[in-house]
């Protein structure tokens, strides 16, 4: 599970302000862009009373993780520690380990005054939204001062795992097919929460955010910062900046105005995560190359260059052509412009039949067949 479950608020990561439609496999608790509206103006009491996830006592997660010992921490961050544990499939009561249900337990750092709005955030969403590429919260518990959240485990962990290794994994980094595959999944579930049905806005996309299951399916976790969209004739939410440096698109950071394609800003950059192998931000680079897309933008504007920078572990696991195509998608996701980036429905299809061709020789320009796909072709990489 690696870190995936860490506070909004660490040291790559900002808040300012504290005072203040692609819908295959989709499934909602009759949630309607009103009722959206609806669940934003209720009480915590009426949040949780409404919510059809199972409501834990304190006792029976702690039995469920094995008195939450040291051996049970599948991940750590900010908000707290994240424990593997085991419930029987149909009661939902706590299991002997190695049998049953596995669940990931999220226990809130009694200390941390943000994490108990984030907690109710994500009741208040994975409690009403399901979909193939979200995970899924299975309950909760509020008990005194105890504040928990119980999810499906994903065997895998994060896709920032197995992209750098981090907290001590000996994960092998993933193969190209497979990096496709979980971009794909990703942006489904991003294009889920986009569609008019449901207007959520995810606001911190990133690598450590995209858990993967034992069949290496790519969902979308922690939706403490996730918030609903803009409605009517409004194009944006004026709300506190808070997300990860590296990922949160500019025009966010500087004014505070979010909408969905602030999170197609994060998913580009995650893109060339995937295809570069290199961090949105690493302070142990050279500093003019901390910042991925920063470093990345002049080496995105022709096939050699692209083909230049492409992680070197994949070796020739592609097709030249297909790093070229990935590279054209995240080029135009991190546009400075938000009205120049794709929407995600444009994405997810264009991932889509990246994969299907994957292998394929192409005759044809990869960047200008984006036009299929509502894609602009100023972004065309040239042969140079």
């Amino acid at each position: 599970m690696g870190s995936c479950f860490s506070s909004p608020v660490k040291a790559d990561e900002f808040s300012y302000n504290d005072k203040s439609s692609y819908l295959s496999g989709l499934s909602m608790s009759s949630r309607t862009s009103s009722s959206v509206r609806a669940a934003a103006q209720k009480t915590e009491w009426e949040i949780l009373d409404s919510t059809p996830v199972k409501s834990f006592t304190f006792h029976e997660l702690k039995l469920a993780t094995r008195n939450f010992r040291p051996d049970s921490v599948v991940g750590e961050g900010g908000f707290g520690c994240v424990f593997k544990g085991w419930l029987d499939e149909t009661s939902l009561t706590p299991t002997k380990p190695g049998t049953g249900l596995v669940i990931a337990v999220k226990k809130l750092n009694q200390e941390s005054f943000q994490g108990h709005r984030e907690w109710l955030t994500e009741i208040n969403y994975l409690g009403e939204l399901t979909h193939p590429n979200l995970v899924k919260l299975v309950g909760y518990c509020l008990e005194d001062d105890h504040h928990l959240l119980a999810y499906e485990f994903m065997q895998n962990g994060s896709l920032e795992n197995h992209l750098f290794r981090t907290g001590g994994s000996h994960l092998k980094p993933l193969p190209w097919s497979l990096r496709v595959k979980v971009a794909l999944d990703a942006a489904k579930g991003l294009a889920f929460l986009h569609s008019d049905p449901v207007k959520v806005i995810y606001r911190d996309f990133k690598a450590s955010n995209i858990l993967l299951d034992a069949d290496y399916n790519g969902k979308l976790s922690d939706f403490g910062l996730a918030r609903d969209g803009p409605m009517g004739d409004l194009s944006y939410v004026s709300t506190r900046i808070m997300g990860t440096y590296g990922y949160a698109a500019p025009e966010y950071m500087s004014s505070g105005r979010l909408n969905a394609r602030s999170d197609v800003y994060s998913f580009g950059v995650v893109l060339l995560e995937i295809l570069l192998g290199k961090q949105a931000l690493d302070y142990n680079r050279p500093a003019k190359e901390e910042n991925l897309v920063d470093w990345a933008r002049p080496h995105l504007t022709s096939r050699r260059k692209v083909l230049r920078i492409v992680d070197p572990r994949l070796d020739t696991q592609y097709l030249p052509e297909e790093a070229v195509r990935l590279a054209s998608i995240a080029v135009q996701c991190i546009s400075f412009e938000p009205k120049s980036r794709p929407t995600m429905d444009q994405v997810v299809r264009a991932l889509q039949q990246l994969q299907d061709n994957l292998g394929i020789p192409s005759q044809t320009d990869p960047v200008k067949d984006g036009k299929k796909h509502g894609f602009k072709t100023r972004a065309k990489l040239p042969e140079v």
